[in-house]
């Protein structure tokens, strides 16, 4: 049976006494001098936060972009991880590397604005989170201090022990003037890769018991420096350590105290007066996150009061607390914002001053459909949800919602749903990556309107407890749910925009039906040993025709021409015109050579579109001897149900369809084929 004991020996005392490491200030000038990253300031410990994840450097549409795999939240088994935002997220972390740099981006309020639901709260919790874990680690230690005071000194601070109220770096007890030379003696200036960002002086609580102690001793540092006890930081936002968050309330419930901090009325009998430091709280959110990173959500809903504190708190790094002197602050000012907010700032000209003080980081809806699929497969998977969630059904979703996303392309030759495939990475003739560059650009607004993956996410959920999807979730349902909330949705402003999203949704049905009719096609043809029997065939004969021989019959021994109609109906299946054929062959054959020389032999699976071809072929062939379009009547022969059962099993294992998914694909492609409008 469990007991206490045995729950005690998961701990680890080495952890703990890490985290809890506390000593005098002559041991913190020692670990200073051996590891002077711990005097960071708060932007360059969140720089160097992101970057001890590493960094990941690729090449897209000819130009170099970084990915960072912080933000794919892996240490929470990627919870909040944030997809297909790299230029975005790119652009944030080079603000962090500049204020780290001290060139100026440091006095600025980080503005996150997009649509809603683009992640922007996402990215400020795993900064926040990021911060707090990355405190814990030897690279991501910060230090602060308390005063430890004996009985006969007690009433300077009000008790033994007074910890900074904002824990403040303990090297701000230095006094300004003698700072620099103590950087240079502990070399500060020729090991710490920033610049020393440590400004100002220590709150107004540790200076009121700085003050009263160097009158105690007569200007003696030393001495007021021998009740000094450093100690570890661990940054918590649920403890309100260097990590704050505020969110606008009701305009008539505002108070920019929250911010500051407020008096603490019943110290004031205590100490005597309103204005004594010890008898204040500096709990408000700019304290408790210096160090560290406080975020406002919804920043611009605050009221002209808190945007004032806003002002300098970014600028100057200094907070008014009620009654007391400009308050020193270290700490990184991230806020974010929806259009409609963003746009009454725009046209309100008394906020310039704060228009001036931002850096608008633009958060975009995803437009690249192999992104948005993450998103969905992450909460979505066969782990977390029991019930079958039939192929593709992810991909609809995602590319339903990326379409809607997407301005029309300008140019008369390209339909949407191409130009949703060219930003995919997927290529088309007569398109290039500079094209795909230009189309981007030309498309300013894109990705800042559209729907959101809540929507999506929320939908697949009305699906998977829907009762007609009992047994599995399939396409389908899911477009069926997509559709039908269209009606209710409350982000929907008018009835083109409402058509304009249910035409997406037919392009995409479209574009399904397509891709189960190909599945069942290569099912179906997914006979290794017929196709490269098919494939010899071609090859002898396209072999034959580009060097003008005949072909040998194997049945009757006799030389013949070369089958041109077998040719033709293979190349047809890949839109090989009559004009390019025999481009096409010269192509094959001058492959195939080229592997004989390098000693290798031809594989018709290393060539996609002959491949293609032979499949179309040898489906064409055989869809009816299998009768397909059978499945929908009532009487399937024995025979029929045999070469059936044989392309579901081929489902199942090729495709990852169950045996009822695998049925309902098979009865759908059957249908189109008894329509007769399937594509040859």
């Amino acid at each position: 049976m469990l007991n206490v004991a045995q729950i005690a020996q998961m701990q680890d005392f080495k952890t703990y006494k890490d985290l809890h490491w506390e000593g005098s200030f002559d041991e913190y000038l020692g670990l200073v001098r051996e590891r002077p990253a711990i005097i960071r300031s708060a932007y360059q410990r969140c720089y160097d936060m992101i970057e001890s994840h590493g960094r990941e450097e690729y090449i897209d549409s000819r130009k170099k972009l970084v990915r960072y795999p912080f933000f794919r939240d892996e240490q929470n088994k990627g919870a909040d991880a944030v997809f297909g935002l790299d230029i975005p997220l790119m652009r944030l972390v080079n603000i962090f590397k500049s204020a780290a740099m001290g060139y100026g981006t440091e006095k600025r309020v980080i503005l996150l604005h997009g649509p809603v639901g683009s992640s922007k709260s996402t990215i400020a919790r795993l900064l926040k989170r990021g911060l707090e874990r990355y405190s814990r680690s030897i690279e991501g230690a910060v230090y602060t201090f308390e005063w430890r005071l004996p009985d006969e000194l007690m009433k300077i601070a009000g008790a033994n022990v007074f910890k900074s109220p904002m824990n403040e770096e303990p090297l701000k007890l230095v006094p300004e003037e003698w700072r620099k030379q103590v950087y240079e003696d502990l070399g500060l200036y020729k090991n710490f890769q920033y610049p020393i960002q440590i400004a100002g002086d220590i709150d107004p609580a540790s200076r009121f018991i700085f003050n009263e102690l160097m009158k105690h001793y007569a200007g003696d540092w030393s001495k007021v420096m021998s009740h000094i006890r450093v100690r570890r930081l661990t940054l918590s936002e649920k403890d309100r350590v260097g990590i704050g968050t505020f969110q606008p309330k009701d305009e008539k419930n505002q108070d920019s105290t929250e911010l500051s901090g407020d008096i603490n009325y019943r110290k004031i009998a205590e100490f005597g007066s309103d204005s004594d430091p010890r008898a204040f709280n500096f709990d408000g959110e700019f304290n408790i996150a210096n160090r560290g990173i406080i975020e406002f959500i919804e920043v611009l809903k605050l009221d002209v009061a808190f945007l004032y504190d806003l002002l300098s708190a970014s600028q100057e790094h200094k907070i008014k607390p009620k009654k007391f002197a400009q308050t020193d602050i270290d700490e990184v000012i991230l806020g974010h914002t929806n259009e409609a907010e963003y746009k009454k700032l725009l046209n309100n000209e008394f906020m310039e001053a704060l228009r001036d003080r931002t850096v608008k980081i633009d958060i975009p809806y995803i437009t690249k459909l192999d992104e948005e699929i993450k998103i969905y497969v992450k909460d979505y998977n066969q782990d977390r949800i029991k019930k079958h969630i039939a192929p593709h059904t992810m991909e609809v979703a995602a590319m339903w919602a990326v379409l809607t996303r997407l301005e029309e392309p300008k140019k008369h030759n390209l339909t949407i749903m191409q130009k949703m495939k060219l930003y995919n990475g997927k290529s088309l003739p007569g398109y290039t990556e500079d094209n795909v560059k230009e189309l981007r650009k030309e498309a300013s607004r894109e990705g800042m309107d559209g729907i959101s993956p809540r929507y999506v996410q929320d939908k697949i959920s009305n699906a998977l407890v829907s009762e007609k999807s009992e047994g599995h979730l399939n396409p389908f349902l899911l477009m069926n749910e997509l559709e039908a909330g269209l009606r209710h949705h409350s982000l929907i402003s008018n009835d083109e925009q409402r058509k304009h999203f249910r035409n997406m949704i037919a392009l995409v049905k479209q574009e399904y039906e397509d891709i189960v009719k190909n599945e069942v096609q290569r099912a179906i043809s997914a006979d290794e040993e017929a196709v490269q029997k098919l494939c010899a065939n071609y090859i002898d004969n396209v072999k034959a025709y580009t060097q003008r021989e005949k072909v040998k019959n194997k049945y009757t021994g006799q030389d013949e021409e070369p089958d041109e109609r077998l040719m033709r109906s293979i190349e047809e299946k890949i839109d090989i015109p009559e004009s390019r054929k025999d481009d096409f062959r010269r192509e094959i054959m001058n492959y195939i050579g080229a592997l004989a020389i390098e000693g290798k032999v031809f594989d018709y699976r290393t060539n996609e579109r002959l491949h293609k071809a032979l499949e179309a072929k040898l489906f064409e062939d055989q869809k009816d001897s299998i009768k397909l379009s059978s499945l929908i009547s009532n009487v399937v022969d024995r025979e029929t149900q045999k070469k059936i059962d044989i392309v579901k099993q081929r489902m199942i294992r090729n495709f990852g369809y169950n045996e009822e998914s695998a049925t309902d694909v098979l009865n759908y492609v059957a249908s189109i084929f008894a329509r007769g409008d399937a594509k040859s």
